[in-house]
């Protein structure tokens, strides 16, 4: 049912053979992407059809990865609300904001989409260890797939992690080690282990198919728009796997004849102010990032001190004509009331950052008054919160 045909180097282009696993290029250190028969696909398949099929992520299946439906592992992933939020936006004085509501997700967050995908891809190319580093989400994620699909899990989180998503690893039978550091440090050790003990590394970007449950948010939305594009897209940025994901699934769906082959929304990478690796890149004109010293924030999630796909994310925030701006842990708590008290929103912080950026965009004039504005609210501000 799927019409993926290969996978590409996002540097070099090389083609890798997508029936083998796969990790990335080891010539260019890159991420590979998923390439489809979209020739096929356009003569081929209806959007109208795919609107009126059952609802989820998978209702996309030909232009996911999954070649054979019984390999699918999903707890009914995708299809999130895009929430029209105009009360807030009158009181921000705004028209068309909106607020694409990730929370609903299994696991409480958007990483359920990349790990139902690379679990399922996973079983499908005969893997039974899975391995990752995490922020947080990302872990309960993989602990949950793993779970439904009977596979083995083993987690490395900071310490520091929120306590939640320590528990849902745990409770979900994972194997949790948690590690002294950031995310960086739990990568090490994970690489460590996978090499030494055969377990096959999920790493953000270090294999190819976490990014094709992602961009099933693009295809969403362009759905939701009326087959249109938002003119801005506002998204919380650690390892990027989100923002490269829906820009990829505009290509397809341009390709595919689906929406305006010159339209593309102007991307808005969000980072805090303790941990901006890419907006520091960005402003000097780089094209990669440099790792960030002593990264501290309140939002576990941006607490990335270097995405492994740096390159291809500055290529494609740039390719947007679009910009990345760091708020500080003040402006994200204040967001974060200011979206629960106006709209009934418990956002995330890396949601919540959001509007924070959104607020500073929109006081120095960068975004007009008639564009439809999409935040995104990638997690369940439940599963931060603490006792008093």
């Amino acid at each position: 049912m799927s019409y993926l045909q290969e996978l590409l180097c996002s540097e070099c282009s090389r083609v890798f053979p997508a029936g083998q696993v796969q990790t990335y290029c080891p010539d260019c250190q890159a991420p590979l992407m998923a390439r489809y028969d979209l020739v096929t696909a356009r003569a081929r398949l209806d959007r109208e059809e795919i609107s009126h099929r059952s609802r989820g992520m998978w209702r996309w299946i030909e232009l996911l990865p999954v070649r054979d439906p019984a390999n699918i592992v999903s707890l009914g992933e995708g299809d999130t609300p895009l929430l029209d939020v105009g009360r807030l936006g009158e009181y921000l004085g705004f028209k068309q904001l909106y607020v694409k509501d990730e929370s609903r997700n299994p696991s409480g967050s958007f990483k359920a989409r990349g790990l139902a995908v690379a679990v399922s891809k996973a079983r499908e190319l005969g893997l039974q260890k899975l391995i990752m580093p995490t922020a947080g989400n990302a872990g309960g994620a993989l602990a949950t797939y793993a779970a439904r699909s009977q596979m083995q899990a083993l987690i490395l989180m900071p310490k520091e992690t929120p306590p939640a998503n320590i528990e849902e690893c745990r409770i979900a039978g994972a194997d949790l080690q948690l590690v002294d550091g950031l995310i960086s440090d739990a990568g090490r050790l994970a690489r460590e282990i996978a090499n030494s003990q055969n377990w096959f590394d999920l790493s953000t970007f270090k294999e190819p198919y976490r990014v094709e449950g992602k961009k099933v948010m693009g295809y969403e939305l362009a759905e939701a728009f009326g087959w249109e594009l938002p003119e801005v897209i506002l998204y919380p940025t650690g390892g990027g796997t989100g923002l490269v994901g829906m820009w990829k699934a505009f290509d397809e769906l341009a390709e595919l004849g689906w929406i305006n082959t010159q339209w593309r929304p102007r991307l808005v990478v969000i980072q805090a102010t303790g941990c901006a690796p890419v907006v520091k890149a960005f402003e000097s004109g780089a094209t990669f990032c440099n790792y960030w010293e002593d990264a501290r924030t309140i939002a576990a999630g941006l607490r990335v001190p270097k995405s492994f796909a740096d390159r291809l994310i500055l290529r494609t925030l740039r390719a947007s004509n679009g910009v990345a701006i760091a708020v500080s842990d003040e402006e994200i708590l204040s967001a974060q009331r200011l979206l629960a008290a106006r709209e009934g929103i418990l956002a995330a912080p890396e949601g919540a950052a959001t509007l924070a950026g959104f607020i500073q965009l929109q006081r120095q004039g960068w975004i007009g008054q008639n564009e439809r504005v999409v935040l995104f609210n990638t997690g369940a501000g439940l599963k931060y919160l603490r006792p008093a």
